[in-house]
């Protein structure tokens, strides 16, 4: 177990579970977003459907991670950066999804605008999705 994990789940008033501990890490390792399924097959027979589920719901309630939808109606979900608290997520930059991996970035640097909302409209949260092909596969072309 990552020094760091620990003390990520600490921070946020978290046991410190096996499932927790590997699905972090996952994040981590990877990078990127990551789907229910993505999850599940590179933890095949570690943690059930709903042993991911509830930590992913988990993450996402403590400012751990945040979901990411997409075209198909699915969710994806990719680590927050340090802003993001329990039910306040810092997270409106940019989304990239390459045409050709099908990866789906976090472009932090890129953030989404302040949006105007008409009188009697709330925002509760902004997203912007690109898009194209990312830099691992056009350096491929």
């Amino acid at each position: 177990m990552e020094k760091e994990t620990a003390e990520i789940l600490r921070k946020n008033h978290l046991s410190i579970t096996d499932s927790r501990i590997k699905i972090l890490e996952l994040f981590k390792r990877k990078g990127n977003a990551l789907a229910h399924a993505d999850i599940e097959k590179q933890t095949h027979d570690l943690f059930d459907r709903v042993t991911i589920y509830r930590t992913l719901q988990t993450f996402a309630e403590k400012g751990i991670i945040h979901s990411i939808p997409t075209a198909d109606n699915s969710v994806l979900y990719a680590l927050c950066k340090d802003e993001c608290s329990e039910g306040k997520h810092a997270d409106n930059h940019v989304h990239f999804i390459c045409d050709i991996c099908e990866t789906t970035y976090c472009l932090d640097h890129i953030m989404i605008p302040e949006l105007q909302m008409p009188a009697g409209f709330k925002m509760k949260q902004a997203g912007l999705i690109v898009e194209g092909i990312c830099k691992n596969c056009s350096a491929k072309k």
